[in-house]
């Protein structure tokens, strides 16, 4: 997977991007942002591998920030502004895509990048964590990246492309989707019950006539989940 970062003053067109990006299966946003700063330490940080960066911003450009990460990702620019292409170029960004981006030519841009990645022999990956290394994940909410330890989860809510972490103390917002919250969380320990939610297993009072309690909430099983959960349930009884 290609793991991507999408920069922009502007949140629509973060949000193209992103949906742009979700589209296309050997692609991974890791974040989404406004802010240069939190992106360049990112890239520093050897987290990312493709960047859509847009030109003009307020705190750092897109070619200032080109200058700084030299080389230490690929980067497609995105801008509004024609002008700005031969600076790009000339600091070996793999393209220019001029807003507003059509599908079809985001994707003509990924393939430069697939097509001068090493070829890799592929592994067998892991859609969970492993449970007796990992016992916290990073979440980004609106202004941090906060640490959420998973003894503290209750469950999990979707709502279209944000999720509600629960917690006894508290509830944290962020732009992520079920699925990939799903993949990222130990499955021996987190179950999807419903195409809103995940729950907690350790933190179940008790479930009665499809309907899970975990403290005050009441936390309904959907029937495209049904059968699986109460077979997991069941072979953890058994």
């Amino acid at each position: 997977m290609v793991r991507c970062i999408a920069v922009d003053d502007e949140p629509l067109a973060l949000d193209i991007i992103s949906d742009y990006v979700a589209k296309v299966p050997e692609l991974t946003l890791v974040a989404s942002t406004t802010n240069a700063i939190e992106a360049l330490a990112m890239v520093q940080n050897g987290e990312v591998d493709l960047a859509f960066l847009d030109v003009q911003m307020p705190e750092l450009t897109g070619i200032q920030f080109l200058k700084i990460i030299n080389g230490k990702c690929d980067v497609i620019l995105t801008t509004a502004y024609p002008q700005y292409a031969l600076d790009g170029y000339e600091l070996n960004v793999v393209d220019y895509l001029l807003k507003p981006i059509a599908f079809d030519r985001f994707y003509r841009s990924v393939q430069k990048v697939l097509a001068n990645r090493p070829q890799q022999v592929a592994q067998p990956v892991s859609t969970s964590l492993p449970s007796d290394t990992v016992d916290f994940i990073f979440i980004k909410t609106e202004h941090k990246i906060q640490r959420v330890d998973l003894d503290d989860i209750l469950y999990i809510e979707g709502l279209k492309d944000y999720i509600s972490i629960y917690t006894a103390a508290e509830r944290i917002v962020t732009l992520q989707n079920m699925k990939k919250m799903e993949d990222i969380l130990p499955s021996n320990r987190f179950v999807r019950v419903h195409r809103s939610y995940i729950v907690a297993l350790e933190k179940i009072a008790s479930i009665e006539r499809g309907r899970i309690f975990i403290e005050d909430k009441i936390i309904p099983v959907g029937d495209t989940y049904r059968d699986a959960f109460y077979k997991y349930i069941g072979d953890k009884n058994g």
